[in-house]
């Protein structure tokens, strides 16, 4: 499932932060949009109205507006088209920068830890919102012996199985295809220990604030010793943007850091994506560890260490 690419200008992006943080200087940024114009004041009003839930109280005094959320957002997606072009919004030409750039991030995370990503280590991945299976084709069974794929809408869950198991002529990957979940992340409890990398990209958004931390806080029980997540997401430019036609938010880079603060998660590494068409969101990726890093990322690079990755994808 894929959140919308399409921007709306709101001003400059955030200042990155390319070390090992607990969030230190966060602070809560309030106020935002809905597709239709109307502004919010807070976050605790977005959600109230949205979805009937207190975010103070981590409470819901509203199901029925909760489950409306999430079954708006599904319905949205089973009338699109199962392919690389649908989940993309029509911008399936943005699918080699994606993957290229996802590519470079990914080696520059196993470069800089000091865990072993060798291949003489079994290396197991989870795609999270994997669509119709595009990240985990192109990217990750490039660099993962196992992939695991978790998506809610069956028809692009289906198409990924046809696509994994039987792989197209003249594809090369060095794993495969292994379980493919059909549920949505709010309720999802990965494997315990089983992923080295756990991948969410394009599908955070479809999930509310308290929803996104809960996922996050199951999840770290999925990862091995020394895994990670890689969160890559659309970004405004400051507050938020709600999406009404597919019941999805748009976060500022300040917004995501307080949440992976409040699911107890530490940032490695952040980079924005380049090249893609100036109308669509900015995209930035995250590369967040469940421990603080204990050595310097730069200075204990892997060196003569063979990884798990091909040639760069272009």
């Amino acid at each position: 499932m894929f959140s919308r690419l399409t921007s709306s200008p709101l001003g400059p992006p955030p200042l990155p932060i390319n070390r090992p943080s607990r969030f230190p200087s966060v602070k809560m940024e309030e106020g935002g949009l809905d597709s239709d114009g109307n502004h919010c004041s807070t976050r605790l009003q977005l959600w109230a109205k949205e979805t009937g839930e207190d975010i103070s109280s981590k409470t819901c005094f509203d199901p029925a507006k909760k489950r409306e959320w999430y079954d708006k957002g599904v319905a949205y997606w089973e009338r699109v088209e199962a392919s690389v072009n649908g989940v993309l919004g029509g911008y399936g030409h943005v699918n080699e920068r994606d993957i290229a750039a996802s590519d470079r991030f990914l080696l520059d995370v196993f470069n800089g830890m000091s865990a072993d990503f060798s291949k003489s280590k079994h290396l197991v991945a989870l795609d999270c919102g994997a669509g119709v299976g595009r990240v985990t084709r192109d990217l990750l069974i490039r660099h993962f012996h196992e992939v695991d794929l978790v998506e809610p809408v069956p028809h692009f869950l289906d198409t990924a199985k046809t696509n994994l198991v039987t792989p197209s002529p003249g594809l090369s990957v060095f794993g495969r295809a292994t379980n493919f979940y059909c549920k949505p992340l709010q309720v999802f409890n990965p494997e315990e220990k089983r992923y080295d990398v756990i991948w969410v990209q394009w599908c955070i958004g479809h999930l509310t604030d308290q929803d996104f931390v809960d996922f996050f806080k199951r999840a770290k029980a999925g990862l091995k010793a020394n895994g990670f997540f890689v969160v890559k997401e659309n970004t405004a430019k400051q507050g938020f943007i709600v999406d009404k036609d597919d019941s999805s938010i748009t976060r500022s880079d300040t917004h995501f850091r307080e949440l992976f603060q409040q699911a107890g998660l530490y940032l490695y590494k952040t980079k924005l994506q380049r090249g893609f068409p100036k109308e669509l969101f900015p995209v930035r990726m995250y590369a967040l560890t469940t421990e603080p890093m204990k050595t310097d990322p730069v200075a204990n690079r892997t060196r003569g260490q063979v990884l798990n990755h091909p040639g760069i994808i272009s």
